[in-house]
């Protein structure tokens, strides 16, 4: 089904980055991403997902080329309205970023606190997000005291507690077992059908065919591969529909 460009929510336009005086590590990327939506995000390490995801999650600058979000240039946008556009944003690091001072809950609150959420009303949500996880017992636990696993699926639940609009994860499933990982693939799924754009970065080709829905952008070496790094079905070979194309 064709989408229109007003659809979009997501569009990167001959966008390249640069680290200081350094070549391109990034080089190229015109693709667009659209609402309601689930992609992954391949590639050898070192190919340049992360670098890709940081410009998605607002982290980093193109050094040129043009970036739109929710129909604002991410790029030009005044510093003091970032912070609103950020908070549309769920993003699951690879090094977890959990604050050290605060527990479990603490860490999973945060998002709805910020929001202006009330504490009577986020102690549910918390909790059963965190039984979801697997981690309610594990709720007054500060982050040194968690294994990497239960970090990863602190951050996990931290990113999606809001049901942001879009969903950025790089390597949510490298420090759970294969039980978990699907279970969190589950979750964001069920994330994915309530609307948020979920953006998954996997070294982990296994992971692509259990989620049949999703679109797979793959990146070499800085640059999308396929015809205009078009986007693919995991099991298909031929490109996704016109207007679902990167």
């Amino acid at each position: 089904m064709t989408q229109s460009a007003d659809a979009e929510i997501v569009h990167f336009d001959n966008v390249g980055l640069r680290y200081g005086a350094g070549r391109e590590v990034l080089s190229d990327l015109s693709f667009t991403l659209y609402p309601g939506n689930f992609y992954f995000l391949t590639g050898a390490s070192g190919a340049g997902k992360t670098s890709l995801l940081k410009l998605l999650y607002l982290a980093q600058r193109p050094s040129r080329g043009m970036i739109r979000m929710f129909g604002a240039d991410a790029i030009t946008l005044p510093r003091d309205r970032l912070p609103a556009l950020r908070r549309r944003l769920g993003v699951v690091f690879q090094d977890f970023r959990l604050v050290p001072h605060l527990s479990a809950f603490d860490n999973v609150a945060l998002p709805l606190r910020v929001a202006g959420i009330a504490e009577r009303d986020l102690r549910k949500p918390v909790a059963d997000m965190l039984e979801w996880v697997g981690l309610a017992d594990r709720m007054p636990a500060r982050p040194a005291t968690l294994s990497g696993g239960e970090q990863q699926r602190v951050a996990i639940a931290r990113a999606v507690i809001a049901r942001p609009d879009i969903l950025v994860a790089d390597e949510p499933t490298g420090n759970v077992d294969p039980g978990m990982a699907v279970k969190l693939l589950r979750l964001f799924q069920a994330l994915n059908r309530l609307g948020t754009t979920v953006v998954v970065a996997t070294h982990d080709v296994h992971l692509l065919r259990k989620v049949p829905e999703s679109l797979i952008m793959r990146i070499d070496k800085g640059r999308l591969s396929g015809p205009a790094g078009a986007l693919r079905y995991p099991s298909r070979q031929t490109p996704a529909p016109t207007g679902r194309e990167a």
